[in-house]
Parts: structure tokens; sequence; C-alpha cells
């Protein structure tokens, strides 16, 4: 009886140990945006459309990266290029697909239609 339970364990402590090695990938909060500016963290904020062929490639670049050990620190803030008008005024953001990177408080990098797995990557990078 102890032996499932030790097995039931290890298992939830592997998966919360793999969850720990990834990076966020969450809907767009303008507080948790300015608090993880404030914390100096890596931050991806993603722009996309549903109905964007696009950010339907891009989707799961992102999500792979955000699984690698390099990205762990790193939190993807999704942005609804269709509901959330404000925040891309606010972000000069003219159109869907597009990749903010920040450090902290400052924009590092900017990608727009970029769907090449590599070229993501690199540009993901010059927040680490």
């Amino acid at each position: 009886m102890k032996l499932p339970l030790a097995s039931a364990l290890l298992a939830s402590l592997v998966l919360a140990a793999s969850g720990a090695l990834a990076g966020e990938i969450q809907p767009y909060d303008a507080a948790t945006f300015a608090s993880l500016q404030a914390a100096g963290k890596p931050v991806i904020i993603d722009v996309y459309a549903d109905w964007c062929p696009t950010c339907k490639a891009q989707a799961p670049i992102v999500s792979q990266l955000m699984k690698e050990p390099a990205f762990k620190d790193f939190t993807v803030l999704k942005v609804n290029y269709d509901t959330q008008k404000q925040v891309r005024r606010e972000l000069n953001v003219p159109m869907q697909s597009t990749l903010i990177v920040f450090r902290g408080k400052h924009e590092v990098a900017r990608s727009v239609g970029d769907t090449d797995r590599a070229s993501i990557e690199a540009t993901l990078r010059k927040a680490g």
C-alpha cells in the first residue's frame, strides 16, 4: 500500500519539477506586466488574433521554446489583437503576429510576422 503512494508522490514531484523549468504563458494583465517589469524579468508580449494564420504558426514555436530550460524565467503575456486595442496602442503595435521582448522596463527586441523557429529564438534570447 505504501509503494503506490510513494510512486504517486514521486510522479507529482517530477511533474512539479518539470513545470518549474518552463516559461509561463498567460493572458496579458497590466498589473502582471508591471510587476514582472519591476522585478527585471524577461517578458514577451505576444500580440495575436484568432483568425491570423501567421499567429497560428507562431504559437507552437513560442510554446515549444518556453519549455526549454533557457527560457524558464520568461513569461509570455498574450494580447488579443481584436479585443485589447488599448494595450496595442500603448505598446505601439499596428498589426497582429507581433512579438515584443522586454527585459525589465526596456524593450530589447520586436518582430512582426516571423514564423522561423531559429529567428524567433534569437529574438527571445535578446532578453536573456
